[in-house]
């Protein structure tokens, strides 16, 4: 079951910071639905977007520039993947089941935004990361030590998200399913193997023909796993 995207088929100028990346989420957020797939995980994204966006303020990165353009070309794929799908275009394969699904009734939030955290981890990240040492004339050693920083908020932000989205007040018991399903991926994992496919696109950079094969298998390989992340569920009691 597939919902319209409640929003105008434009192209809009990629954000360039953090504070715009901000302002587009917000936008987004306000002409959706609540219950809206994409606005699920929106809000979930644009929490992290605005923490980042705090401790790029506070000196929390080694490299404060270096971080924040990569925040900005990491949102920037999710912006691309929605304003596609609001002209009608094909979004990356990844983003494909989010975007079919999302108002399906037998969809629980968290599994929307799970899908959505998987899309953006599993295929944009590494990209965005290549397209960062490319820009910035680096290695991806000089991102490391950030990336590290990044990833332990996303792990501490994940757990309040699975919280406050599992229904009820034992999830164990009252949503089986649901918490065997959920609980089948791991973004520490899948942060691993984003960063294990970045090194190995950075590697075959000089062979363009081997890049875009593996960027497709590894678009095509996560969005199988949204898929079965968005398994709909049978109501609970």
């Amino acid at each position: 079951m597939t919902m319209p995207m409640p929003m105008p088929a434009q192209r809009l100028t990629p954000p360039r910071t953090v504070r715009s990346v901000v302002a587009r989420m917000s936008a987004l957020g306000a002409a959706l639905p609540p219950e809206d797939g994409v606005a699920v995980f929106n809000r979930v994204y644009l929490r992290v977007t605005e923490e980042v966006g705090r401790r790029l303020g506070t000196g929390g990165f080694q490299d404060p520039a270096a971080t924040e353009e990569l925040d900005v070309r990491f949102a920037c794929r999710y912006l691309a993947a929605v304003d596609a799908g609001a002209a009608g275009r094909r979004p990356p394969a990844c983003w494909r089941p989010l975007f079919e699904l999302r108002g399906h009734p037998g969809v629980r939030p968290v599994q929307f935004a799970m899908a959505g955290i998987n899309a953006h981890i599993g295929h944009d990240l590494a990209l965005a990361l290549v397209d960062t040492c490319r820009a910035r004339n680096t290695e991806p050693a000089a991102l490391e030590d950030d990336f590290d920083q990044v990833g332990a908020m996303l792990t501490e932000m994940e757990q309040r998200i699975r919280e406050e989205l599992m229904p009820g007040p034992d999830p164990l018991e009252a949503a089986d399913p649901l918490t065997h399903l959920i609980g089948s991926w791991s973004l520490d994992k899948a942060r691993d193997a984003a960063w294990a496919s970045f090194r190995a696109l950075w590697g075959l950079r000089a062979l363009p023909e081997l890049v875009e094969e593996f960027t497709e298998r590894i678009d095509k390989t996560v969005g199988l796993v949204g898929r079965c992340l968005l398994t709909p569920l049978p109501a609970t009691g």
